[in-house]
């Protein structure tokens, strides 16, 4: 008697996976799509650090044009620049088993990350400097990508399905 077995990929994560060992060919041009299907959120996203490039706009503390060094990791967190702020928004793609979100858009720019979120998780003095920020927001960014963020979640929905059905016809 032939022994089958039935195999089937349980969410994104492991479709992605098992793209890339069906085809290393089928993950890239998955992550293509992706990509190019999240640029209005990430144009959205740079687009929105703009305004404050107006000097009038005081978009940050005076002393975050200096250098700064964390003091446990000697790792460098300032100066925040406007154009790292602009060129630090993009688009990961996180696959591990403990990873909160797969498709992710975010801020590379160390400094900026900072900014957007500095007393959103507890109350120090560079937050209430900065002002207010929700818990699960930024200042800038979340708000900016939120906008076109349904079209974006069934547009990646259709490639996600599209992977799917591509990872159980190879398996």
């Amino acid at each position: 008697m032939p022994a089958s077995t039935t195999i089937q990929v349980a969410g994104v994560k492991d479709a992605i996976n098992a793209l890339r060992k069906i085809d290393p060919e089928l993950q890239k041009q998955f992550k293509a799509d992706a990509t190019a299907i999240a640029q209005p959120a990430i144009q959205a996203g740079k687009a929105a650090y703009a305004p404050l490039s107006n000097d009038s706009h005081p978009y940050a503390l005076s002393g975050m044009s200096r250098k700064w060094t964390d003091q446990k990791t000697g790792r460098k967190i300032f100066p925040f620049k406007l154009d790292r702020a602009i060129n630090g928004v993009g688009m990961k793609f996180d696959t591990r088993k403990k990873a909160v979100g797969v498709i992710l858009i975010l801020q590379k720019d160390t400094a900026t990350a900072v900014w957007e979120t500095a007393g959103r998780k507890t109350t120090n003095k560079l937050g209430r400097s900065l002002g207010f920020v929700g818990d699960d927001t930024t200042r800038i960014l979340k708000p900016a990508i939120e906008k076109d963020i349904a079209n974006i979640e069934k547009a990646i929905e259709r490639v996600v399905k599209d992977a799917m059905r591509t990872v159980q016809r190879e398996l």
